[in-house]
């Protein structure tokens, strides 16, 4: 028996070292739950192993396993593996806790194995299960208190948590579980009370067995117990656990071992059956016990290598259900029945004739499914061929040359490899592997990463390192001398050369400019690897450059406008209460992230208590009520400071007034300014009316002088030339009448996206500078949907473009191939909304006027707006944000249009101020906000604050045109006395004629009726238009329609191109018709300073 127990305790440490060896020695390792679906995604051998998974397929990657089924499957592509076959955790380890799967993940080109363990995880599939539906008991009425009924316990196929945890008894007042003994084999029901025969004689119990899973399974046993007089003594084996051993080819019927269970009692309740509990599947077809007499008998057949032991539980029952238990193991001996199984894992059918002996060619796998002695192999080839076996791991050899192989003299080799293993008697197998010679070069260099991502700050200096790229080349001396150099590449247009330059030794790369985010934020380059072979082999790699951003922006103050010339920017009511919002200064910061967080401060102020700004949304608001004490005029000065590391600020002024009315401004009164300048005016109207009518007059008389003259027999001129009204000399232009152009004109443009004309409408002028002196909007060579404002040629924008990639080989003669790339480029959301009305900052004091009498629902004004960007980032949206009274007007969400919430009574304040925010769809949302100003009147004349101030502006302009105009007709004027009178003191003094021949007209000579537009003196007031633009045009004709100023160009004005032989392509012409029944036009010309 001790000789027995040492054996065993021998095997199971045997055991466990192997188990522990197997995980030990596993390159990775997974679980997988039983019973789950093919497919299912185990893990990432490619990722696990760090293995290229576009590789997988070229290097002939499998997973084996010993075993008839294979469960698992590794995929080509990605490199995962997966579930192939239904898994049964039970089939496979039945009860051990820890359920392995070794399997052999194989690779070639080079030769890589790697042992992958999958550990079966069980799951509850199982339900507890007693070994009978119903058990009968009899126990003696006599039985003391504290008797114990041994009820054979539920077995569960699952392990852990998922076995049996719990056992519970119906309720009852008779028997009670015995919680401290161990349920392993065995369930002991207590007796709990005493019996009495006579008052009942029998007694129903169901026993529920529980396991631990989630949810739990359950099983039942009901347990019919019949009290009786006798029957004390359980059936006894002579030892609790039975070891045997048996071949594995041993025949049906053969006897394994025969146990013996006694009991001393009598009659039936010493009669004895016996029974084999939980059988699994499998052992249940190979074994059977005889109930009467105990003796175990073989049934089935048996396979050492599926089972190498069995183990069962037998029950011995006397005939008054009282019963014992015992272990039976049964060892499988190994017979010599499995010959041994060459396999081919990897085979190079055809090798060159230049290989190196040693020089790996294929690898084979032997295994003999028996064991110890049985299951030893070796493999041995014919010693005459030029090739040898080695061990490699495990299982597995290589067949290598042994010496040099010359095609020439044998071009085809047949190599059998015998495998002979080491039982009694020995079994062999063979395998003839063909192989075949061929006639010959091979490493490109391999970079370390497939792509190389690196950040560098803007404002870098020329020179500094960005990365460093670094490729490897396996081959001998200049076949791995890697070479680097960057592929030519544009990058907005620009060579990739004129921002990086790489190191062709090292492969260092580094920056030529210094770079700004506020241009560009990432481009990419492509760097090419090159060895020194013949011919070269390369390989590349793309580098992904991204610009982080720097501080090196200050804000910038949008309102209040810098540089304003209005004597007051707020009007602050002298009834406002503390907390209310009289300004908002507004800026932006063209850096972005925390560098573009912007925070306002009040660095001086007029009274430092009244006012406050907020932190972050630049609010300016009142900290106390306005009081008569304080200062009419308050003055702030505001810095705007970003949350930079340093951080930079601006300045700006905001000049408050607190006042309820203009006219309380003493700067603002009636001055009398207007009559002095009225008086001066006048003499000055008089005086130019005078010197003209003077001049008039004698240049009549000199006509009439002529006119006498030409009557005479001799002339002045022998050969005058008669220069027409009409000539035009270059650089001048004709200013007489209504089509002169006396300025420069800007205009803003507004587009649509559905136009397919190029028409420039000009509607009405606001404010100086809107289109810059040298813009001009062509259409764009990328795109003929696309304009774009070019500033002499510099601006350049594209939505996609579209460039070839050429793949050449470096063979005789190489053969190459394209593609077309096609690059589209999307719109970010990095364009706020921009109002085109109301105009912003406008100096009108009234946008709107709304009648007294407007009812609901009424269209007061609309609010027009555009985005830059294009998609939802174009969407905008209208919302007021502020307004005089909430309730008096709405805004459409999507049209922009001010409507009326109800009918305007008497009681709403005359002026009312709407604060409107423009959003836009993008994310995140960009807006902007602009003020309208309505008045609810009838009349100008009932608002005090409208009256004329503006005269001295106008009447000073009028009162500087008059002085211009007497000082240059009297110029005019004495030079042509001066010219006269020198033509007459000529006269006198030669009798001849003045010229000979014709009269050349100089460059300079100045018409009647025009006037020099070429130099500094052209233009005397500046006019300003809204142009309505569409994006689809063809032509490039301007349309005039009004302007805000008088007497600027008729309505029906249009502006065409043309050549003309003095001005060339620079000359525009207007078109008018005045009459459009009579369809009389006339032209008028000019020269713009705005190029077409």
């Amino acid at each position: 028996m001790a000789k027995m127990s040492k054996l065993r305790l021998a095997k199971w440490r045997l055991w466990i070292t192997t188990l522990l060896f197997c995980m030990a020695s596993a390159d990775v390792r997974y679980s997988v739950p039983e019973e789950t679906k093919t497919k299912y995604f185990i893990g990432s051998l490619s990722k696990d192993l760090n293995l290229d998974s576009d590789r997988l397929r070229f290097r002939k990657a499998r997973l084996d396993y010993r075993g008839d089924k294979r469960y698992c499957e590794v995929d080509l592509d990605s490199g995962n593996i997966f579930v192939s076959e239904r898994i049964d955790r039970e089939m496979l380890c039945g009860t051990t806790s820890h359920c392995l799967m070794h399997f052999e993940f194989i690779l070639e080109n080079p030769l890589e194995l790697h042992n992958v363990v999958l550990e079966v995880q069980d799951i509850n599939d199982n339900p507890p299960v007693f070994p009978k539906d119903s058990i009968k008991l009899e126990i003696s009425e006599a039985a003391p208190t504290r008797s114990k009924l041994q009820i054979a316990c539920a077995r569960d196929l699952d392990v852990g948590m998922n076995s049996v945890q719990t056992y519970m008894l119906s309720q009852n007042k008779y028997f009670v579980l015995d919680t401290k003994s161990n349920k392993d084999r065995y369930v002991d029901i207590v007796l709990k009370n005493s019996l009495d025969r006579e008052t009942k004689g029998e007694h129903s119990l169901i026993l529920s067995a529980v396991d631990g899973g989630n949810p739990p399974k359950s099983g039942t046993v009901v347990i019919e117990v019949f009290v009786i007089d006798v029957n004390d003594n359980a059936p006894v084996f002579s030892q609790s656990l039975y070891n045997t051993r048996l071949f594995e080819n041993a025949a049906l019927g053969t006897s394994v071992i025969k146990i013996v269970a006694t009991d001393v009692d009598e009659g039936a309740n010493g009669q004895i059956t016996y029974y084999i509990n939980h059988l699994s599947d499998n052992t249940k077809e190979l074994f059977k016990i005889d109930e009467n007499y105990g003796e175990i008998s073989v049934i089935g057949q048996m396979d050492h290598e599926k089972s190498s032991s069995y183990e069962m539980e037998v029950q011995a029952e006397d005939g008054g259900g009282q019963t014992g238990h015992c272990k039976v193991v049964i060892e499988i001996d190994d017979i010599n029945d499995n010959a041994p199984v060459i396999s081919v894992k990897s085979l190079k059918n055809q090798i060159p004739e230049n290989i190196p002996p040693g020089s790996e060619i294929a690898v084979i796998n032997v295994k003999d499914q028996d064991s110890g002695e049985n299951s030893r192999v070796s493999c041995s080839i014919s010693s005459s061929l030029p090739f040898q076996l080695q061990p490699y791991i495990k299982s597995y050899l290589i067949i290598t040359t042994t010496r040099s192989l010359d095609r020439e003299q044998i071009e085809k080799y047949n190599v059998t490899i015998t495998a002979t293993d080491g039982g009694t008697p020995p079994l062999f197998s063979n395998l003839t592997l063909n192989i075949q010679v061929s006639d010959i070069n091979d490493n490109s260099p391999t970079f370390e990463l497939q792509t190389y991502v690196v950040y560098i700050s803007e404002n870098n200096k020329p020179g500094t390192s960005v990365c460093s790229v670094s490729a490897n080349d396996p081959d001998w001396r200049q076949n791995g001398t890697v070479l680097y150099s960057l592929v030519p590449s544009e990058v907005s247009g620009v060579q990739v050369s004129s921002f990086l330059s790489i190191n062709g030794d090292t492969g260092v790369i580094h920056a030529v400019r210094s770079f700004d985010y506020e241009q560009f934020r990432n481009f990419t380059v492509k760097a090419v690897a090159r060895d020194n072979g013949s011919p070269p082999l390369s390989s590349n790699v793309t580098v992904k450059v991204f610009i982080t951003d720097e501080n090196d922006n200050s804000p910038q103050i949008l309102y209040p406008v810098p540089g304003g010339k209005s004597l007051m920017t707020e009007m602050v009511p002298k009834a406002t209460l503390s907390g209310s919002l009289v300004s908002k200064v507004i800026a932006v910061d063209a850096d972005s992230g925390q560098n573009a967080w912007l925070s306002y401060h009040i660095v001086k102020s007029t009274d430092p208590g009244l006012f406050s700004i907020g932190l972050h949304s630049g609010e300016i608001k009142t900290q106390r009520d306005i009081s008569e004490s304080d200062n009419m005029k308050q003055s702030l000065v505001i810095s705007v400071k970003d949350n930079g590391q340093p951080s930079l600020s601006t300045t700006c002024a905001v000049n408050l007034l607190i006042s309820d009315n203009l006219s309380e401004v003493p700067e603002l009164k009636d001055m009398t300014y207007k009559d002095n300048n009225s008086k001066l005016t006048s003499y000055l109207i008089i005086a130019l009316v005078s010197l003209s009518t003077f001049f008039l007059t004698f240049i009549i008389l000199i006509v009439a002088v002529k006119f006498c003259h030409r009557r005479k027999p001799r002339l002045l001129f022998d050969g005058a030339v008669a220069v027409p009204s009409a000539y035009l000399p270059p650089n001048y232009a004709e200013v007489d009448g209504a089509g002169t152009l006396r300025s420069s004109y800007n205009y803003d443009a507004y587009l649509t996206s559905g136009s397919r004309t190029s028409d420039f409408k000009f509607v009405s002028s606001y404010n100086e500078n809107t289109l810059p002196a040298c813009g001009t909007l062509i259409r764009s060579d990328i795109d003929s949907n696309m304009l774009r404002l070019s500033d002499e040629g510099e601006c350049t924008e594209f939505r996609n473009f579209t460039v070839n990639v050429v793949a050449r080989d470096n063979g005789s003669p190489p053969l190459s191939s394209n593609v077309t790339v096609k690059v589209f480029i999307t719109d970010e959301n990095d364009n706020s909304p921009q109002i085109l009305y109301p105009v912003p900052d406008g100096k009108s004091l009234m946008t709107e006027m709304v009648p007294k009498a407007t009812l609901s629902g009424s269209l007061v004004s609309k609010v027009i707006a555009v985005d830059a960007d294009s998609g939802q980032n174009a969407w905008l949206s209208y919302q007021i944000v502020k307004s005089t009274d909430p309730r008096l007007f709405t805004i459409g969400l999507h049209s922009g249009e001010i409507k009326t919430q109800r009918d305007i009574s008497e009681s709403d304040n005359m002026k009312q101020s709407l604060v409107i925010s423009v959003k836009d769809n993008g994310q995140p949302s960009l807006s902007t906000t602009c003020a309208v100003n309505l008045l609810i009147s009838d009349n100008l004349s009932e608002v005090p604050e409208l009256k004329d101030i503006t005269y001295e502006d106008n009447n000073s302009k009028l009162t500087s045109y008059l002085i211009i105009a007497l000082v240059s007709v009297s110029t005019f004027f004495l030079t042509f006395i001066i010219l006269i009178v020198a033509v007459k003191f000529c006269h006198r003094r030669k009798p001849r004629l003045l010229f000979d021949g014709a009269v050349a007209v100089p460059s300079a000579y100045l018409p009647p009726n025009y006037a020099e537009v070429d130099g500094a003196g052209t233009l005397r007031s500046s006019y300003k238009y809204d142009a309505y633009l569409t994006t689809g045009s063809r032509t490039s004709d301007f349309k005039f329609v009004s302007s805000y100023n008088e007497n600027t160009l008729p309505a029906g004005g249009t502006l065409k191109k043309e050549h003309n032989f003095h001005f060339g392509s620079s000359m525009i012409t207007i078109d008018v018709t005045e009459n459009e029944d009579e369809g009389i036009s006339y032209q008028r010309i000019c020269k713009s300073h705005l190029p077409l």
